[in-house]
């Protein structure tokens, strides 16, 4: 099995797609209302604090069904793609904590 084909199965483009859709959400809430630090903190997050939440956490399953399925029988390009889901839920995180900071 190589990396390519592996990365085409369902729950190894899953949690990539996951990231991606949150790295998206953040862009485009920035782009809908900036970057600015409401005069009063809101009560809630909202829903797109929500959604990020939810395409993070999700992806914590799919990735674990993948690694028993995988890791056994394709070690290496199995590991990479684990390696790819990673790094994709960093990126979407470190986006979130590098405009809180």
């Amino acid at each position: 099995m190589t990396f390519s084909s592996l990365l085409r199965k369902p729950s190894a483009f899953a949690p990539l797609a996951m990231s991606l859709a949150a790295f998206a959400l953040i862009a485009t809430v920035l782009a809908a209302v900036g970057n600015g630090a409401p005069a009063a903190p809101p009560h809630d997050e909202g829903t797109p604090a929500r959604l990020f939440q939810l395409l993070i956490l999700l992806q914590v399953p799919i990735s674990a069904v993948f690694a028993g399925k995988w890791l056994p029988r394709a070690p290496r390009p199995a590991l990479l793609v684990l390696l790819l889901q990673v790094g994709a839920a960093l990126l979407a995180v470190a986006t979130i904590v590098w405009l809180e900071w």
